[in-house]
Protein backbone atom coordinates (compact mmCIF):
# COMPACT_ATOMS: atom_id res chain seq x y z
CA UNK A 1 0.00 0.00 0.00
CA UNK A 2 1.51 3.12 -0.78
CA UNK A 3 1.50 6.68 1.01
CA UNK A 4 -1.66 7.94 -0.68
CA UNK A 5 -3.33 5.19 0.15
CA UNK A 6 -2.77 4.71 3.41
CA UNK A 7 -6.49 4.21 5.62
CA UNK A 8 -6.12 8.00 7.03
CA UNK A 9 -9.05 9.75 5.77
CA UNK A 10 -8.36 13.14 4.82
CA UNK A 11 -10.59 15.44 7.11
CA UNK A 12 -10.80 12.92 9.60
CA UNK A 13 -8.36 13.66 12.10
CA UNK A 14 -7.89 11.22 14.87
CA UNK A 15 -7.73 11.86 18.52
CA UNK A 16 -5.96 8.69 19.51
CA UNK A 17 -3.35 6.00 18.37
CA UNK A 18 -4.40 2.50 18.15
CA UNK A 19 -3.20 0.52 20.69
CA UNK A 20 0.13 0.30 21.40
CA UNK A 21 1.63 3.17 19.86
CA UNK A 22 2.70 6.75 20.91
CA UNK A 23 3.49 9.60 19.26
CA UNK A 24 6.72 11.37 19.36
CA UNK A 25 6.74 14.87 18.36
CA UNK A 26 9.69 17.87 18.52
CA UNK A 27 8.43 21.36 17.98
CA UNK A 28 10.13 23.97 15.92
CA UNK A 29 9.13 27.35 16.55
CA UNK A 30 10.11 30.35 14.49
CA UNK A 31 9.72 33.77 16.90
CA UNK A 32 10.30 37.02 14.77
CA UNK A 33 11.45 39.66 16.99
CA UNK A 34 9.73 43.09 17.29
CA UNK A 35 12.82 45.16 16.56
CA UNK A 36 12.46 48.18 14.34
CA UNK A 37 14.83 47.18 11.99
CA UNK A 38 15.76 43.82 10.24
CA UNK A 39 18.24 41.51 11.81
CA UNK A 40 21.78 43.22 9.43
CA UNK A 41 20.81 46.15 7.63
CA UNK A 42 18.21 49.15 8.09
CA UNK A 43 15.23 48.06 6.58
CA UNK A 44 12.23 48.39 8.76
CA UNK A 45 10.99 45.24 9.71
CA UNK A 46 7.18 46.35 9.41
CA UNK A 47 4.37 43.65 8.83
CA UNK A 48 1.87 44.57 5.68
CA UNK A 49 3.76 46.70 3.78
CA UNK A 50 3.71 46.78 -0.04
CA UNK A 51 5.93 44.11 -1.93
CA UNK A 52 9.72 44.37 -1.94
CA UNK A 53 9.59 48.16 -0.48
CA UNK A 54 11.33 47.47 2.44
CA UNK A 55 14.69 46.26 0.97
CA UNK A 56 18.26 46.76 0.43
CA UNK A 57 21.21 45.35 -1.50
CA UNK A 58 22.39 43.59 1.94
CA UNK A 59 18.74 41.97 2.47
CA UNK A 60 19.03 40.98 -1.24
CA UNK A 61 22.26 39.60 -1.10
CA UNK A 62 23.64 42.19 -3.78
CA UNK A 63 27.24 41.41 -4.48
CA UNK A 64 29.57 43.83 -2.80
CA UNK A 65 27.08 44.29 0.43
CA UNK A 66 27.93 43.37 4.25
CA UNK A 67 25.86 42.68 6.99
CA UNK A 68 25.83 44.85 10.09
CA UNK A 69 24.59 43.08 13.41
CA UNK A 70 21.48 44.42 14.78
CA UNK A 71 22.19 44.69 18.99
CA UNK A 72 18.52 44.81 19.63
CA UNK A 73 17.90 41.89 18.22
CA UNK A 74 20.92 40.43 19.95
CA UNK A 75 19.39 41.30 23.46
CA UNK A 76 16.06 40.18 22.81
CA UNK A 77 17.40 37.13 21.60
CA UNK A 78 19.33 36.40 25.12
CA UNK A 79 16.51 37.96 27.07
CA UNK A 80 14.39 35.05 25.62
CA UNK A 81 16.73 32.40 25.86
CA UNK A 82 17.27 33.03 29.80
CA UNK A 83 13.12 33.47 29.81
CA UNK A 84 13.42 29.90 28.51
CA UNK A 85 15.88 28.81 31.21
CA UNK A 86 18.35 28.68 28.76
CA UNK A 87 22.23 28.96 29.03
CA UNK A 88 23.42 31.98 27.47
CA UNK A 89 26.65 31.00 25.59
CA UNK A 90 29.10 33.40 23.23
CA UNK A 91 28.20 32.01 20.04
CA UNK A 92 29.24 32.25 15.75
CA UNK A 93 26.73 32.72 12.84
CA UNK A 94 26.96 30.48 10.29
CA UNK A 95 25.81 30.25 6.85
CA UNK A 96 23.02 27.90 5.99
CA UNK A 97 23.58 26.60 2.37
CA UNK A 98 20.06 26.01 0.03
CA UNK A 99 17.97 27.30 -2.98
CA UNK A 100 14.74 28.16 -2.12
CA UNK A 101 13.51 31.19 -4.62
CA UNK A 102 12.59 32.63 -1.45
CA UNK A 103 16.31 32.73 -0.43
CA UNK A 104 17.55 35.78 -2.24
CA UNK A 105 21.47 35.05 -1.22
CA UNK A 106 21.08 31.19 -1.51
CA UNK A 107 21.83 30.85 2.35
CA UNK A 108 20.56 31.81 5.55
CA UNK A 109 23.00 33.27 8.07
CA UNK A 110 21.94 31.16 11.23
CA UNK A 111 23.71 29.53 13.91
CA UNK A 112 25.03 25.84 14.04
CA UNK A 113 27.16 24.32 16.45
CA UNK A 114 27.64 27.41 18.67
CA UNK A 115 23.81 28.82 19.26
CA UNK A 116 23.26 31.52 21.64
CA UNK A 117 21.30 29.40 23.86
CA UNK A 118 21.29 26.37 24.68
CA UNK A 119 19.66 23.11 27.34
CA UNK A 120 16.51 25.32 28.43
CA UNK A 121 13.04 24.03 29.70
CA UNK A 122 9.63 25.15 29.83
CA UNK A 123 6.77 23.86 32.26
CA UNK A 124 3.21 23.72 31.34
CA UNK A 125 0.24 24.23 33.15
CA UNK A 126 -0.33 20.63 34.59
CA UNK A 127 3.53 20.50 35.86
CA UNK A 128 4.41 18.70 32.64
CA UNK A 129 8.54 19.94 31.95
CA UNK A 130 9.62 19.74 28.31
CA UNK A 131 13.78 20.63 27.20
CA UNK A 132 14.49 23.25 24.74
CA UNK A 133 17.48 22.04 22.82
CA UNK A 134 18.26 25.17 21.66
CA UNK A 135 17.00 28.57 20.75
CA UNK A 136 19.34 30.63 18.18
CA UNK A 137 19.44 33.96 16.10
CA UNK A 138 18.69 33.53 12.28
CA UNK A 139 17.38 35.45 9.63
CA UNK A 140 14.15 34.70 8.06
CA UNK A 141 13.44 34.38 4.16
CA UNK A 142 11.12 36.12 1.80
CA UNK A 143 7.93 35.14 1.00
CA UNK A 144 6.04 33.39 -2.13
CA UNK A 145 2.50 35.02 -2.94
CA UNK A 146 1.33 32.01 -5.40
CA UNK A 147 -1.51 33.25 -8.11
CA UNK A 148 -4.20 31.47 -9.73
CA UNK A 149 -6.05 28.20 -8.32
CA UNK A 150 -6.50 28.15 -4.87
CA UNK A 151 -3.60 30.12 -3.63
CA UNK A 152 -1.34 27.33 -2.53
CA UNK A 153 1.63 26.26 -4.83
CA UNK A 154 0.16 23.33 -6.10
CA UNK A 155 -2.25 24.08 -9.08
CA UNK A 156 -0.65 27.87 -9.05
CA UNK A 157 -0.28 29.52 -12.54
CA UNK A 158 2.26 31.67 -11.16
CA UNK A 159 4.19 32.66 -8.06
CA UNK A 160 5.56 36.26 -7.17
CA UNK A 161 8.61 36.82 -3.81
CA UNK A 162 8.18 39.50 -1.37
CA UNK A 163 11.65 39.95 0.30
CA UNK A 164 10.09 42.79 2.66
CA UNK A 165 10.66 39.57 4.97
CA UNK A 166 14.17 38.68 4.13
CA UNK A 167 16.50 39.23 6.51
CA UNK A 168 13.61 40.09 9.22
CA UNK A 169 15.49 39.04 12.73
CA UNK A 170 14.12 35.44 14.11
CA UNK A 171 14.53 32.81 17.26
CA UNK A 172 14.11 29.18 16.47
CA UNK A 173 12.72 27.35 19.58
CA UNK A 174 13.58 23.63 19.31
CA UNK A 175 12.76 21.65 21.88
CA UNK A 176 13.71 18.22 22.38
CA UNK A 177 11.13 15.74 21.17
CA UNK A 178 9.47 14.64 24.52
CA UNK A 179 5.95 15.58 23.98
CA UNK A 180 3.90 12.50 23.23
CA UNK A 181 0.32 13.99 22.39
CA UNK A 182 -0.74 16.86 20.39
CA UNK A 183 -3.09 18.31 23.38
CA UNK A 184 0.61 18.23 25.09
CA UNK A 185 2.08 19.94 21.94
CA UNK A 186 -0.80 22.78 21.74
CA UNK A 187 -0.27 23.52 25.17
CA UNK A 188 3.60 23.58 25.00
CA UNK A 189 3.43 26.65 21.98
CA UNK A 190 0.37 28.47 23.94
CA UNK A 191 3.24 28.46 26.97
CA UNK A 192 5.72 29.50 24.52
CA UNK A 193 3.79 32.54 23.47
CA UNK A 194 2.88 33.57 26.73
CA UNK A 195 6.44 33.44 27.27
CA UNK A 196 7.08 35.42 24.49
CA UNK A 197 4.90 38.44 25.01
CA UNK A 198 5.54 38.96 28.42
CA UNK A 199 9.15 39.21 27.66
CA UNK A 200 8.17 41.65 25.12
CA UNK A 201 10.36 40.68 22.22
CA UNK A 202 7.20 39.49 19.70
CA UNK A 203 3.97 39.82 19.44
CA UNK A 204 3.96 36.18 18.38
CA UNK A 205 1.20 36.46 15.97
CA UNK A 206 0.45 32.89 14.34
CA UNK A 207 -1.87 34.42 12.30
CA UNK A 208 0.66 36.92 10.61
CA UNK A 209 3.61 34.49 10.95
CA UNK A 210 5.57 36.38 13.37
CA UNK A 211 5.40 33.11 15.37
CA UNK A 212 5.16 29.81 13.60
CA UNK A 213 5.47 26.10 14.27
CA UNK A 214 6.84 23.45 12.46
CA UNK A 215 6.20 19.57 14.03
CA UNK A 216 8.26 17.02 13.73
CA UNK A 217 6.18 13.79 13.76
CA UNK A 218 7.08 10.47 14.27
CA UNK A 219 5.31 6.95 16.45
CA UNK A 220 6.68 4.17 18.35
CA UNK A 221 5.43 1.15 19.75
CA UNK A 222 4.99 1.97 23.31
CA UNK A 223 8.01 1.24 25.72
CA UNK A 224 10.60 1.63 22.87
CA UNK A 225 12.68 4.40 23.41
CA UNK A 226 13.87 4.12 20.02
CA UNK A 227 13.41 7.43 17.44
CA UNK A 228 11.89 6.18 14.20
CA UNK A 229 11.72 8.18 10.41
CA UNK A 230 10.34 12.29 11.03
CA UNK A 231 8.22 13.99 9.11
CA UNK A 232 8.11 17.61 9.81
CA UNK A 233 5.10 19.07 9.09
CA UNK A 234 4.80 22.73 8.05
CA UNK A 235 2.47 25.84 7.30
CA UNK A 236 0.78 25.52 10.51
CA UNK A 237 -0.81 28.72 11.05
CA UNK A 238 -2.93 28.16 14.62
CA UNK A 239 -3.12 26.11 17.79
CA UNK A 240 -6.62 24.18 16.38
CA UNK A 241 -4.36 23.22 13.07
CA UNK A 242 -0.96 22.29 15.17
CA UNK A 243 -3.10 19.55 17.00
CA UNK A 244 -4.78 18.18 13.94
CA UNK A 245 -1.65 18.15 12.11
CA UNK A 246 0.10 16.05 14.53
CA UNK A 247 -2.77 13.84 14.94
CA UNK A 248 -3.02 12.96 11.38
CA UNK A 249 0.53 12.87 10.75
CA UNK A 250 0.29 10.59 13.50
CA UNK A 251 -2.26 8.06 12.37
CA UNK A 252 -0.56 8.10 8.47
CA UNK A 253 2.19 6.97 10.03
CA UNK A 254 0.81 4.17 11.92
CA UNK A 255 -1.11 2.78 8.64
CA UNK A 256 2.12 3.04 6.91
CA UNK A 257 3.48 0.85 9.82
CA UNK A 258 1.01 -1.47 9.70
CA UNK A 259 0.83 -2.04 6.26
CA UNK A 260 4.45 -3.03 5.81
CA UNK A 261 5.69 0.48 4.90
CA UNK A 262 7.84 3.07 6.28
CA UNK A 263 7.69 6.74 6.65
CA UNK A 264 9.96 8.87 4.28
CA UNK A 265 11.95 11.41 6.04
CA UNK A 266 10.70 14.57 4.25
CA UNK A 267 8.77 17.70 5.15
CA UNK A 268 5.13 18.04 4.13
CA UNK A 269 2.62 20.96 4.34
CA UNK A 270 -0.56 20.83 6.61
CA UNK A 271 -3.75 21.44 4.43
CA UNK A 272 -6.49 23.04 6.95
CA UNK A 273 -9.14 22.90 4.39
CA UNK A 274 -8.67 19.20 3.71
CA UNK A 275 -7.53 17.89 6.97
CA UNK A 276 -4.68 16.55 6.00
CA UNK A 277 -0.91 17.06 5.38
CA UNK A 278 0.39 16.92 1.62
CA UNK A 279 4.14 15.85 0.71
CA UNK A 280 6.34 18.31 0.31
CA UNK A 281 9.93 17.44 -0.56
CA UNK A 282 12.52 15.40 0.96
CA UNK A 283 14.05 16.97 4.07
CA UNK A 284 17.89 17.55 4.45
CA UNK A 285 20.27 16.52 7.21
CA UNK A 286 22.44 19.15 8.34
CA UNK A 287 25.80 18.20 6.43
CA UNK A 288 23.13 18.92 3.57
CA UNK A 289 23.51 22.21 4.34
CA UNK A 290 27.14 22.67 4.40
CA UNK A 291 27.73 25.04 7.74
CA UNK A 292 30.29 26.89 7.68
CA UNK A 293 31.13 30.23 10.04
CA UNK A 294 29.47 33.24 8.61
CA UNK A 295 33.44 34.95 7.42
CA UNK A 296 31.68 38.55 7.53
CA UNK A 297 30.71 38.79 11.26
CA UNK A 298 32.15 38.51 14.62
CA UNK A 299 31.29 35.81 17.59
CA UNK A 300 29.08 37.35 19.92
CA UNK A 301 31.44 37.41 23.26
CA UNK A 302 28.67 37.14 26.68
CA UNK A 303 30.01 37.98 29.78
CA UNK A 304 28.13 37.01 33.38
CA UNK A 305 27.66 40.69 33.50
CA UNK A 306 25.30 40.53 30.47
CA UNK A 307 23.82 37.17 32.30
CA UNK A 308 23.16 39.16 35.55
CA UNK A 309 21.26 42.40 33.58
CA UNK A 310 19.03 39.70 31.50
CA UNK A 311 17.57 37.93 34.73
CA UNK A 312 17.00 41.49 36.26
CA UNK A 313 15.86 42.91 33.23
CA UNK A 314 13.06 39.76 33.18
CA UNK A 315 9.22 40.46 34.47
CA UNK A 316 7.20 37.29 36.58
CA UNK A 317 6.60 34.74 34.15
CA UNK A 318 3.59 33.29 33.52
CA UNK A 319 4.07 29.93 35.52
CA UNK A 320 4.65 31.80 38.59
CA UNK A 321 1.71 34.31 37.35
CA UNK A 322 -0.50 31.52 37.37
CA UNK A 323 0.50 29.96 40.84
CA UNK A 324 0.01 33.64 43.09
CA UNK A 325 -3.59 33.77 40.63
CA UNK A 326 -4.60 30.24 41.52
CA UNK A 327 -3.87 30.81 45.05
CA UNK A 328 -5.68 33.76 45.70
CA UNK A 329 -8.42 33.09 43.14
CA UNK A 330 -9.33 28.90 42.89
CA UNK A 331 -10.25 29.64 40.08
CA UNK A 332 -9.96 26.70 37.20
CA UNK A 333 -6.75 25.94 34.95
CA UNK A 334 -8.89 27.14 31.76
CA UNK A 335 -9.42 30.08 33.23
CA UNK A 336 -6.80 31.16 35.26
CA UNK A 337 -4.81 30.10 31.80
CA UNK A 338 -7.28 32.66 29.41
CA UNK A 339 -6.39 35.76 31.99
CA UNK A 340 -2.56 35.14 32.09
CA UNK A 341 -3.32 35.07 28.20
CA UNK A 342 -4.76 38.29 28.05
CA UNK A 343 -2.91 39.96 30.60
CA UNK A 344 -5.76 40.19 32.69
CA UNK A 345 -3.96 38.54 35.93
CA UNK A 346 -2.41 41.60 37.35
CA UNK A 347 -5.70 43.33 37.36
CA UNK A 348 -7.35 40.50 38.97
CA UNK A 349 -4.86 39.74 42.36
CA UNK A 350 -5.15 43.63 42.31
CA UNK A 351 -9.25 43.75 42.50
CA UNK A 352 -9.33 41.02 44.65
CA UNK A 353 -6.73 42.60 47.15
CA UNK A 354 -9.02 45.31 47.45
CA UNK A 355 -11.54 43.24 49.04
CA UNK A 356 -13.50 41.86 45.92
CA UNK A 357 -15.28 37.95 45.95
CA UNK A 358 -12.49 36.16 43.66
CA UNK A 359 -14.48 34.24 42.23
CA UNK A 360 -16.90 37.43 40.92
CA UNK A 361 -13.91 39.30 39.91
CA UNK A 362 -12.93 36.17 37.69
CA UNK A 363 -16.50 35.52 36.11
CA UNK A 364 -16.65 39.67 35.45
CA UNK A 365 -13.34 39.73 33.80
CA UNK A 366 -13.71 36.39 31.26
CA UNK A 367 -17.47 37.18 30.64
CA UNK A 368 -17.80 41.15 30.67
CA UNK A 369 -14.05 42.73 30.34
CA UNK A 370 -12.33 40.49 27.73
CA UNK A 371 -11.64 43.92 25.57
CA UNK A 372 -10.21 45.12 28.14
CA UNK A 373 -10.81 47.08 31.73
CA UNK A 374 -11.01 50.92 30.07
CA UNK A 375 -11.45 53.74 32.58
CA UNK A 376 -12.14 50.72 35.55
CA UNK A 377 -9.63 50.75 38.37
CA UNK A 378 -8.93 47.59 40.49
CA UNK A 379 -10.78 49.96 43.69
CA UNK A 380 -13.80 50.80 41.58
CA UNK A 381 -14.24 47.33 40.25
CA UNK A 382 -13.94 45.76 43.95
CA UNK A 383 -16.82 48.28 45.40
CA UNK A 384 -18.86 47.05 42.38
CA UNK A 385 -18.62 43.48 42.81
CA UNK A 386 -19.29 44.50 46.92
CA UNK A 387 -22.61 45.71 45.67
CA UNK A 388 -23.36 42.76 44.20
CA UNK A 389 -22.10 40.13 46.72
CA UNK A 390 -24.02 42.31 49.07
CA UNK A 391 -27.74 41.91 47.07
CA UNK A 392 -27.43 45.58 46.38
CA UNK A 393 -27.43 44.99 42.93
CA UNK A 394 -28.52 41.88 40.74
CA UNK A 395 -25.96 40.38 38.65
CA UNK A 396 -28.11 42.16 35.23
CA UNK A 397 -27.65 45.59 37.05
CA UNK A 398 -23.97 44.84 38.16
CA UNK A 399 -23.45 43.99 34.41
CA UNK A 400 -24.87 47.68 33.14
CA UNK A 401 -22.89 50.02 36.16
CA UNK A 402 -19.40 47.89 34.99
CA UNK A 403 -20.01 49.08 31.51
CA UNK A 404 -20.22 52.20 32.17
CA UNK A 405 -17.25 52.34 34.42
CA UNK A 406 -15.25 51.03 31.78
CA UNK A 407 -16.11 53.62 29.64
CA UNK A 408 -16.38 56.63 31.36
CA UNK A 409 -15.06 55.71 34.86
CA UNK A 410 -16.79 56.88 38.39
CA UNK A 411 -18.16 55.43 41.34
CA UNK A 412 -20.24 52.35 41.19
CA UNK A 413 -22.89 53.76 44.29
CA UNK A 414 -23.32 56.68 42.40
CA UNK A 415 -24.12 55.25 38.74
CA UNK A 416 -25.93 52.47 40.57
CA UNK A 417 -28.09 55.45 41.70
CA UNK A 418 -28.52 57.23 38.62
CA UNK A 419 -29.77 54.46 36.83
CA UNK A 420 -32.24 54.24 39.59
CA UNK A 421 -31.33 50.51 40.77
CA UNK A 422 -31.83 49.89 44.50
CA UNK A 423 -31.89 46.52 45.86
CA UNK A 424 -34.98 45.04 46.40
CA UNK A 425 -36.71 44.60 49.19
CA UNK A 426 -37.35 41.04 50.80
CA UNK A 427 -41.30 40.96 51.11
CA UNK A 428 -41.81 42.22 47.85
CA UNK A 429 -39.54 39.23 45.76
CA UNK A 430 -41.43 37.27 47.93
CA UNK A 431 -44.60 38.40 46.71
CA UNK A 432 -43.97 38.21 43.54
CA UNK A 433 -42.94 35.36 43.71
CA UNK A 434 -46.48 33.81 45.12
CA UNK A 435 -48.19 35.73 42.55
CA UNK A 436 -46.40 33.71 40.21
CA UNK A 437 -46.66 30.27 41.66
CA UNK A 438 -50.40 31.36 41.63
CA UNK A 439 -50.63 31.90 38.12
CA UNK A 440 -48.68 28.17 37.25
CA UNK A 441 -49.67 25.79 39.71
CA UNK A 442 -49.04 22.92 37.83
CA UNK A 443 -45.38 24.26 36.99
CA UNK A 444 -44.82 24.53 40.97
CA UNK A 445 -45.64 21.19 41.45
CA UNK A 446 -43.30 19.93 39.39
CA UNK A 447 -40.27 22.62 40.49
CA UNK A 448 -41.18 20.47 44.38
CA UNK A 449 -41.51 17.16 43.22
CA UNK A 450 -39.80 16.76 40.32
CA UNK A 451 -35.84 15.17 40.32
CA UNK A 452 -33.10 17.23 39.67
CA UNK A 453 -33.06 17.65 35.81
CA UNK A 454 -36.96 19.00 36.70
CA UNK A 455 -36.01 20.90 39.14
CA UNK A 456 -33.11 22.50 37.10
CA UNK A 457 -35.77 23.31 34.19
CA UNK A 458 -38.42 24.79 36.39
CA UNK A 459 -36.23 27.05 38.57
CA UNK A 460 -34.74 28.44 34.77
CA UNK A 461 -38.79 29.11 34.07
CA UNK A 462 -39.41 30.83 37.74
CA UNK A 463 -36.21 32.70 37.54
CA UNK A 464 -36.67 34.10 34.34
CA UNK A 465 -40.47 35.46 35.37
CA UNK A 466 -39.23 36.63 38.16
CA UNK A 467 -36.69 38.73 36.36
CA UNK A 468 -39.15 39.57 33.57
CA UNK A 469 -41.78 40.93 36.78
CA UNK A 470 -38.97 42.78 38.21
CA UNK A 471 -37.36 44.26 34.76
CA UNK A 472 -34.25 42.61 35.84
CA UNK A 473 -33.69 44.13 39.06
CA UNK A 474 -34.49 41.02 41.59
CA UNK A 475 -31.16 39.48 42.70
CA UNK A 476 -30.39 35.97 41.31
CA UNK A 477 -28.83 34.47 44.51
CA UNK A 478 -31.98 35.70 46.23
CA UNK A 479 -34.26 34.05 43.58
CA UNK A 480 -32.45 30.91 43.95
CA UNK A 481 -32.37 31.31 47.84
CA UNK A 482 -36.09 32.15 48.48
CA UNK A 483 -36.81 29.06 45.60
CA UNK A 484 -35.30 26.90 48.06
CA UNK A 485 -36.83 27.68 50.96
CA UNK A 486 -40.44 28.21 49.68
CA UNK A 487 -40.50 24.89 47.94
CA UNK A 488 -39.00 23.24 51.39
CA UNK A 489 -41.66 24.59 53.23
Amino acid sequence: MSEQTANTTPGAVAADLPEGWEIVIGLEVHVELNTATKLFCGCPNSFGDEPNTNVCPTCLGLPGSLPVLNDRAVESAMRLGRALNCDVNSSVFSRKNYFYPDQPKDYQVSQYDLPTNTEGHITLADGTRIGIERAHIEEDAGKLNHGGGDGRIHGADYSMADYNRAGVPLVEIVSHPELRSAADARAYVSELRSIVTAVDVSDAKMEEGSMRVDANVSVRPIGSDELRTRCEVKNINSLRSLERAINFEARRHVDLYDNGERPKQETRHWDEEAGRSRSGRSKEDAEDYRYFPEPDLVPLVVTDDDITRLDASLPTMPSARRAQLGEKSGASNDDINLLIERGQDGFALETIDAGADAKRVVVHLINNLSEGHGQLTAASFAAMIRMETGGDLSSTQAKEVLAEMVASGGDPAAIASAKGFEAMDGGELESILDGIIAENPDEWQRFCDGDDKEKKKMQGMFTGQIMKATKGQADGAAVAKLLAQKSAS
